[in-house]
């Protein structure tokens, strides 16, 4: 799956079977703080959302930001990969929710 980053738009996207998944970050106090994670149900249950949250803090990781989570699904991606030692954003509404 070919995964591009889009700096301007601070966004994480890729195209399946003609339908685009996405997350949205934005950069505050040197982490990388996902926002919103979208894979359309057409599309679900392939490890997409997955590859985005990991192609994202990859990213993070190599230009010295802290991976941060506001995106329910991203704070749970964190709690499975300890070893990107990343935290949970201030404004983490809980289990199901994101802030845009």
């Amino acid at each position: 799956m070919k995964i591009e980053h889009d700096k301007e738009r601070r966004t994480f996207q890729t195209v399946v079977d003609g339908v685009t998944a996405y997350l949205s970050y934005r950069l505050l106090d040197g982490g990388l703080d996902i926002r919103h994670t979208i894979v359309p149900d057409e599309i679900g249950g392939r490890g997409i959302a997955s590859a985005l949250v990991k192609a994202a803090y990859d990213y993070a990781l190599e230009n010295g930001y802290k991976p941060v989570a506001t995106c329910s699904y991203a704070v749970v991606w964190l709690q499975r990969h300890p070893e990107y030692n990343g935290k949970i954003g201030n404004d983490f509404g809980g289990e199901g929710t994101c802030a845009l």
